[in-house]
C-alpha cells in the first residue's frame, strides 16, 4: 500500500502521531533535542486530555522559536511546526499529516548527497520508488512503519512510532552535522 493510501486510511490519533513523527524526526534542523516534543507524544496515548496537544504545541513552539529563515530545510522544518493544529480535529490533523509527509520527504531529499530520479517527493508517496536516494527511501520507510504500526496496534502502536522517530531524528542529527561540517 502506497503512503497516500495509508494516510488516506488512518484515523485521528494516527494522522496526529504520522505528522507528529514527521516533525520529529526533523527537529535537528530546529535546534530541538531528543525531548522536545514528547508532551506532544504523550497528549496522544488513551488517557490523555483533549487539551493537552494545544498546550503541549504552545510549549514546543515556544522552545523552538518558529522563525525559520535562510535555508530550504530550516523553512520546510518550520513550517511543519507553524501548520500544527491546535485542536486535533480529524480534518486538521489529516491536512497537516499530509503537509508534514511531504514536507519530510523533501527535507530528506535536499539534505542527501544521493541523487533522487524523480522530479517531486509525490511519486515516491505515491510508490514509486525506482532511482530514489538512500535518505529519501529510509524516510519513507518510516512513514509507512509509523501508518501500519499506528493501524494495527492502535495506541500500544506509539511506542513502536516514537522509536521509528528516533531513530530517523538522531540519522538526519548525523546528516545535519556532517552537512555543517563540510560547509566550514
Amino acid at each position: 500500500m502506497s503512503l497516500v493510501e495509508l494516510i488516506a486510511q488512518a484515523d485521528e490519533r494516527g494522522l496526529a502521531a504520522s505528522g507528529l513523527a514527521c516533525l520529529d524526526r526533523c527537529v535537528p534542523l530546529l535546534g530541538g533535542d531528543d525531548e522536545t516534543l514528547r508532551p506532544l507524544w504523550a497528549s496522544l496515548s488513551d488517557g490523555a486530555g483533549s487539551g493537552d496537544w494545544g498546550e503541549g504545541l504552545e510549549q514546543v513552539r515556544k522552545k523552538l522559536d518558529a522563525a525559520g529563515t535562510g535555508d530550504e530545510a530550516i523553512v520546510l522544518a518550520h513550517r511543519m511546526l507553524e501548520a500544527a493544529p491546535a485542536e486535533r480535529s480529524p480534518g486538521g490533523v489529516r491536512v497537516w499529516a499530509d503537509a508534514c509527509s511531504v514536507a519530510s520527504l523533501q527535507i530528506h531529499r535536499l539534505l542527501d548527497t544521493a541523487a533522487d530520479d524523480a522530479s517531486s517527493v509525490a511519486v515516491r508517496r505515491e510508490g514509486r520508488t525506482e532511482g530514489m536516494s538512500p535518505l529519501v527511501a529510509a524516510e519513507l520507510r518510516r512513514q509507512i512503519t509509523v501508518l501500519e504500526v499506528l493501524a494495527g496496534h492502535g495506541p500500544a502502536g506509539l511506542r513502536r512510532a516514537l522509536e521509528v522517530s528516533t531513530e530517523g531524528r538522531r540519522v538526519l542529527r548525523a546528516v545535519v552535522s556532517r552537512r555543517s561540517r563540510q560547509q566550514t
